[in-house]
């Protein structure tokens, strides 16, 4: 512990406890953090945010310091061992007018990094310590009562060590703690009013005004640390931003805070449209911002009434069934009978098409002319003609559906996309994912948010759907993600929430408000 007895050997006492805690990026082109202890036994963390690791790797310096016990007194300097700035003179790289002499009782110092990269924790005598800028001292050890002349202490006696001596006499004595260097305080400006970069002067009249443009500056801060942008929001507040900066500067004949109020203006006009044109809510005459595969909100009723139709009226249980009835279904729609080829039903991710298109028949539900071989051999030159008779209109022309025939085709079309995706069709995804993957497509706001309003899909709605318990659910859920059709997906006890994501929004059915 002092500089003095460097002649002494170095294991007489006991090196200093000392451990870091690093907060390190995990790679590239991810927003990723990783925070490591150098304790064996702490585990390596990963957070989503540079902020999330701070926070944590503050939370595991602290954790650490609690259950510490108190910094031991015959311990040497931990700083020592890195060649800190007090013990440079030791490693030759600068020479000191005088040697450096440690002295005081052991503390247990906290030393930060600037730039918010690394914590340590380490024993090290008080000099040290105060002569350390950003040290923090967490604990003191016991000062030592120095023992009879010739009498080594209890310590010496377990370890056959010498009792440690110190440079300074006042240290062995057990003196306090040096008091740090004193920092200069640093003048501190009185805080200033903002919005934007305008500084709002204390003196603005009349009041509302100012307290219109302090409201603006808090509302635009906390906008900007929201997680998701909001368009139709910012749209109102550079609104409120054009009328207050041009209130503001007809009171201080400020004509560049009138130029400032037309941007905002203009800034505004810019996002509503954008806000629109994203949810499909466009001025007649204008292209949406989302060139939906269904076009208007007639065509998205239309199918959520035969998805509806077809889980009230399904002839066999079970997902692949469900799928399966959906499809033929929207190919018969309109007369009750339509054309099909084997590759429109074994593309479809059954796992035994065969057997389905047997029960079907079998139950009466369809009927082909042939066996279900011929079906599943046909192709497109020479397709199947097939018959729903549920669904042949009545002597009075009364069918399950009120849609046209010029309609069937294009739901028809609509439900191909979606089950034949590329994506899926790559991930080789089951039936009763792509039966998932439709139901969700027709179950989004304008801007993909899962559910009415983007408040998700309640389970027992959806099971009525999708017939699959909450466990196999949720490895759909993790499929879909990995074919890049959902992100931000939580699924709770009740609940799944989430959103579509933007390759796949040309295929959804927004739910009307």
């Amino acid at each position: 512990m002092t500089q003095a007895d460097a002649g002494s050997p170095p294991d007489e006492r006991l090196s200093g406890h000392r451990w870091t805690v690093r907060l390190d990026p995990v790679g590239r082109g991810s927003t990723e953090v990783r925070v490591s202890c150098d304790r064996p036994a702490c585990a390596e963390q990963r957070l989503r945010s540079a902020a999330a690791g701070r926070a944590a790797a503050v939370a595991h310096l602290k954790a650490h310091l609690r259950a510490t016990p108190a910094p031991r007194a015959d311990a040497y300097c931990a700083c020592r061992a890195d060649g800190c700035r007090t013990h440079v003179a030791d490693t030759g790289r600068q020479t000191r007018t005088a040697p450096w002499r440690c002295g005081g009782p052991v503390v247990l110092a906290v030393i930060t990094d600037r730039a918010g990269r690394w914590w340590r924790a380490l024993e090290c005598c008080s000099r040290c310590a105060a002569d350390t800028p950003g040290a923090q001292i967490a604990a003191t050890s016991r000062p030592s009562v120095p023992p009879a002349p010739g009498r080594p202490t209890a310590s010496a006696q377990r370890t056959g060590a010498a009792a440690p001596r110190f440079s300074d006499r006042q240290a062995a004595a057990g003196s306090a703690v040096p008091t740090p260097r004193a920092v200069p305080a640093r003048r501190r400006r009185p805080p200033e009013e903002r919005v934007g970069r305008r500084v709002i002067p204390r003196d603005l009249r009349p009041t509302s005004l100012r307290d219109e443009l302090v409201e603006l500056g808090d509302l635009f801060r906390a906008y900007q640390k929201r997680a998701e942008p909001d368009l139709a929001m910012l749209a109102d507040l550079q609104e409120r931003k054009a009328r207050a900066f041009l209130t503001w500067s007809d009171v201080s004949c400020d004509v560049v805070l009138r130029l400032e109020a037309r941007r905002a203006e203009q800034a505004a006009t810019v996002i509503r449209r954008q806000h629109q044109h994203r949810t499909g809510c466009v001025p007649d005459g204008e292209e949406p911002g989302v060139a939906r595969l269904l076009t208007v909100s007639t065509q998205w009723e239309y199918t959520r009434t035969v998805l509806a139709h077809v889980a009230d009226h399904a002839p066999l249980p079970g997902a692949e069934a469900r799928l399966l009835v959906l499809m033929l279904t929207l190919r018969t729609a309109h007369s009750g009978t339509g054309n099909l080829v084997g590759q429109d039903v074994t593309g479809l991710g059954l796992t035994d098409p065969e057997d389905l298109l047997e029960k079907l028949t079998g139950c009466g539900w369809l009927d082909i002319p042939g066996s279900v071989g011929d079906l599943l051999a046909s192709r497109p030159e020479n397709p199947t003609p097939i018959t729903v008779p549920s669904l042949v209109p009545d002597e009075s022309g009364t069918s399950p559906f009120t849609f046209g025939r010029k309609m069937r085709p294009k739901l028809s079309g609509w439900a191909q996309r979606v089950v034949s995706d590329k994506k899926l069709r790559k991930k080789k995804a089951p039936a009763v994912t792509r039966l998932l993957a439709v139901t969700l497509a027709a179950w989004t706001d304008h801007v993909g948010q899962l559910g009415p309003g983007g408040q998700g899909i309640d389970l027992n709605v959806l099971a009525t759907r999708v017939p699959v318990d909450t466990g196999e659910l949720r490895d759909l859920v993790d499929r879909l993600t990995a074919a890049d059709w959902l992100d931000d997906a939580v699924l709770t006890d009740t609940l799944l929430t989430g959103r579509l994501t933007e390759r796949v929004l040309p295929l959804t059915c927004p739910l009307l408000d």
